[in-house]
Parts: C-alpha cells; structure tokens; sequence
C-alpha cells in the first residue's frame, strides 16, 4: 500500500513558451512547446515521489489520448496505478498553458472534458484505509468529501490544496487536517481583509492541525492556532513556474510523512518549488531529496 494517495484532477497539458503576452487578435511564434502531466494532486504525487515517498492515484482517466498520455506519465514516474478506472468514449481534461518569458508568469485556458464523476470501489477505499496521508485539491468533490471521511475515521491526515474556490469546499474544508490555501483562496473564502486574518479565521472555522497560506514570490505563513508563522521564498532563477503550487503541495506531503515539524515542512517545501522553477516541466524539473538537502544548507537551512 503506498504512503501517500491523492483524488483530484489529472490534467494534459500542453505548454506553449512565449516572449511576452501577444496583442489581441495578432500572431505570435513561440520559442518552444510541449505536453505535459498536469493537476494540483496529480503533480503533487509526482513531486512526492520523486522525493522519496510510495504514492498512487486514485481517479477517472479516459482511454484517449490524453488519458493514455496521463496514465503512462504517472508509470514513468513511479506513481502508483492500480487504481485508477479508465473509461471508453469521454474526453480528457486539458488545458493550454502560455509561459511568458518577460514576466516570469503563466496564463491558463482549460477545458475540464466530460469524464464521469469517481465513485470509490473498495480497492480505493482499502488504499485510503492504509495510508498515512490523503491529498485532495477539490476537484472530484463529492468523491474527495468520502474519501476525508474515511481517513479521518481511520487516523489518515488529509492535506487539501485549496486553491479553486467551488461550491461546496466547506464540506471537504471541515474535514481537512492540513489546509494549504493559497492567499487568493483564504481571503476569498474568508472575506478577510489581510492573509494574515484569513489564515486565523480558516482555522477558527475548520479546525485543521496547521493552516499554511502561500504568497508565491513572498513565501508564505503558517498559523497553528496559537502564533503566526513566516516562510521565505528560497532564491531561484525561474525559468518555468507553471506547478510551483502543486509541487509544494506534494513536498509538504512527503515532509509530513519523513517526520518533519510545520515549520521544517514550509522551509523543505518552498526549497522543492523554488528549484522546480529553474527548469522547464512541472514534473520533470522536480529535484530529489538529497538536492533539496544539499540546496536548504547552501542557504542557511539545516533539515
């Protein structure tokens, strides 16, 4: 049984590297493209992988040939298979990714295809059983909620990666035992006025262990219901950020599971994503746990 199990979106991607943002209604030629494995969960159990951790996804793949691309991506990176359902005659999940090298930033257009939704069989249910920790990113809700549930009732943590604010999130929110928001997420869904506030009133309202809020180019902070919480971005020169969220998500997965504090977790995390972010590919560009190592001690950071 793997460590970490993982329900939300499985993306094909296609990236596209572009100079800077085209004028509307013009042409432009990009400087290079490629497809990719994609989603908030299905990148974070890649990342955790690679950094050393037995992960699987639980989900819906169609057997076109973005699905088909998905589920080879998965193999190639030593994520867990067994228990994913594949399904004839829907479309992918895809979107269409512009990396714009000017602003060091990536605009995405996306098309959620028309897979049906997961319901869990009782393969999926044992794996949740024997885990030490679930990811959830909020998609595939109603499937997410369920699968909380039961590792809640069989002392799983559950890490949500809140970042789309859908309908319904409280219920998932309410049983999430690490909530990582990012700070669009915490202030839209609280209403505060500064992600500090936010991050407080998130775990007045839920309940979680840690609330982690990340800031992108600022870091982030962490409120563990008694005192908040600076992280620093570690120094990187991005050449891709596209899945610097997703990645962090997974490396605070892996921390968790290594037996790392919150803090520690924060620092490893935020060194995983800066690295990510000196290549190109959400996947590919993800280090490995003695490069992270070695990078944190370079900048002052002992794990």
């Amino acid at each position: 049984m793997s460590k970490i199990v993982g329900i939300g979106a499985s993306v094909f991607d296609t990236l596209y590297n572009i100079p800077s943002y085209p004028t509307e209604d013009t042409k432009m030629c990009a400087t290079g493209s490629k497809v990719a494995g994609g989603g908030p969960v299905a990148t974070g159990l890649v990342a955790a992988r690679k950094l050393g951790e037995d992960t699987a996804y639980i989900g819906v793949l169609s057997d076109d040939n973005g699905g088909k691309y998905l589920k080879a991506d998965f193999i190639k990176y030593g994520v867990n298979t067994d228990l994913i359902e594949i399904k004839s005659g829907y479309r992918t999940f895809q979107s269409v990714l512009w990396l714009c090298a000017d602003t060091a930033t990536r605009t995405c257009v996306f098309d959620r295809g028309d897979l049906p939704p997961l319901k869990l069989n009782e393969a999926q249910i044992n794996a949740i059983k024997n885990a030490e920790l679930l990811m959830v990113d909020g998609n595939e809700l109603s499937a997410a909620v369920e699968a909380a549930r039961i590792a809640r009732e069989n002392g799983v943590k559950v890490l949500y990666d809140c970042g789309g604010l859908y309908e319904g999130v409280e219920k998932l929110l309410a049983l999430t035992d690490i909530m990582i928001p990012s700070e669009e997420f915490a202030i839209g869904h609280t209403g505060a006025d500064t992600v500090e506030a936010a991050a407080q009133k998130l775990y007045r309202m839920y309940n979680p262990e840690i609330v982690v809020v990340t800031q992108g180019k600022k870091g982030g902070i962490l409120f563990d219901g008694q005192k908040i919480t600076e992280y620093p971005i570690y120094p990187a020169v991005v050449v891709d950020s596209n899945g610097s969220g997703d990645v962090f998500h997974g490396a605070f997965a892996a921390a968790i599971c290594k037996g790392y504090d919150f803090v520690k977790c924060c620092h490893f995390s935020s060194a995983v994503s800066g690295l990510k972010c000196t290549g190109v590919g959400a996947r590919e560009s993800v280090p490995d746990f003695e490069t992270v190592k070695k990078y944190l001690k370079e900048n002052g950071y002992e794990l």
